[in-house]
């Protein structure tokens, strides 16, 4: 089979830059979406328990937090944190303010997944919990969280794979992750298709094997629900 010029070049690109960025991926953009989901559902915990108190100021905090999360677009998060608050004398690293900007963001939206999953458990639990002498911090701890970590995992496992894919926007503020050492090899080579291209298809590969892992969850759970 005979080649012209053009697709032999194209070919060792490929060659040369795949390898690269599945290494800055596994590197660079997982951990940074492991981490970011950690410290983000963490957040998202306390401020489900938050919203769902009978303390008002804890409400009004939460709530606020969360209004604002969702109503303001991920990237111009990330852009105020590391471009807007050195204006004030704040600076942040590259890798710290992508950190702090996704798990703010995870925190919010997972915070409403919990507190749905919270709420979906039958006020009778807690009644049954307290008829046995138990507090209502033991029976949150002992008898709603594990059923309601239970009704909230498929959601939050969607939430960690969007993530992988919005990490991609760390990018922006400078941060060497996969997509960024595509854009650096793009300027070099010229060829944005056939790099975007294979960003495109390591995101698609991250996230297949996500999915995968997800759906065995989902079925493994299954076997601890009453039918």
């Amino acid at each position: 089979m005979n080649f012209d010029a053009q697709t032999l070049r194209i070919l060792d690109i490929i060659k040369d830059s795949f390898f690269p960025l599945l290494i800055a991926g596994v590197k660079f953009t997982i951990p940074l979406a492991v981490a970011s989901f950690i410290l983000g559902s963490l957040l998202a915990m306390g401020t489900a328990l938050a919203r769902i108190s009978k303390h008002k100021v804890l409400v009004s905090i939460s709530s606020f937090y969360v209004w604002i999360v969702r109503g303001t677009p991920l990237i111009v998060q990330l852009f105020i944190i590391f471009y807007g608050l050195p204006r004030v004398g704040i600076i942040i690293g590259a890798l710290p303010a992508a950190i702090i900007g996704f798990t703010l963001n995870v925190g919010a939206y997972n915070s409403e997944v919990i507190r749905a999953a919270i709420l979906s458990i039958p006020k009778g639990q807690w009644e049954a919990a307290s008829s046995i002498g138990m507090t209502h911090t033991q029976a949150l701890v002992r008898i709603i969280l594990p059923q309601a970590a239970r009704v909230s995992i498929p959601p939050l496992a969607n939430s960690f794979i969007s993530l992988v894919k919005d990490t991609s926007l760390a990018a922006t503020i400078t941060y060497a992750e996969m997509f960024q050492i595509a854009q650096r090899i793009t300027a070099a080579t010229y060829e944005p298709l056939v790099l975007y291209c294979e960003v495109a298809f390591i995101y698609l590969l991250f996230c297949s094997i996500l999915s995968i892992i997800q759906q065995k969850t989902e079925k493994r759970l299954e076997r601890y629900v009453a039918r």
